[in-house]
């Protein structure tokens, strides 16, 4: 591949990758706020045993999972990402020593 084709394409995925760490840092941030609140309805679920405070707890724990998961899948493209630009970059140093 040529030069300016590999350079293209890792300012791609260098943009992509720098997208991809910041939702993740964004999604740090909810699954804080969301696991904290998980285990706070799930004191208040004990203490009150009523179905309301139970269904809250649920359904906060639903949330938070579903924030687990989009961090996993952001982090799994982020690594694929970076073994992409990794590739390229790879090319890139061999095709400048020949």
């Amino acid at each position: 591949m040529r030069q300016s084709a590999v350079r293209r394409k890792l300012q791609d995925l260098q943009g992509r990758i720098s997208v991809l760490r910041a939702e993740i840092v964004v999604l740090d941030e909810q699954i804080a706020v969301a696991d904290e609140e998980v285990e706070d309805l799930r004191v208040r679920a004990l203490v009150s045993e009523t179905p309301l405070a139970a269904k809250e707890h649920a359904e906060a724990a639903r949330h938070a999972s579903l924030a687990h998961k989009a961090r996993s899948h952001a982090a799994e493209g982020l690594v694929a990402l970076e073994a992409e630009r990794d590739r390229l970059l790879d090319e890139l140093v061999v095709e400048v020593g020949s």
